[in-house]
């Protein structure tokens, strides 16, 4: 039986996000490679280890990163 309010699978659900956040991707989405590699490693840079953190404890209150990806990013950024 088809069902108007049933959720699509995989679908891209930038709905949720405000409106800088979708002008954000959208940009990070039309970057070429070596700008994306040179931002990269500007947000690696020690010092900026802090706000990195803080921006991941803002997703995770806001619900958009829950507690397992939170701990999976700070693996794999080595934090």
């Amino acid at each position: 039986m088809f069902n108007i309010f049933k959720k699509k699978n995989g679908a891209n659900d930038t709905q949720k996000l405000g409106m800088f956040q979708r002008l954000a991707i959208k940009k990070a989405m039309n970057m070429s490679s070596q700008e994306k590699e040179k931002l990269m490693q500007d947000m690696m840079k020690p010092e900026n280890h802090a706000k990195l953190l803080k921006a991941m404890e803002m997703m995770k209150k806001s619900g958009i990163l829950n507690e397992a990806q939170m701990e999976e990013a700070k693996k794999r950024l080595g934090m």
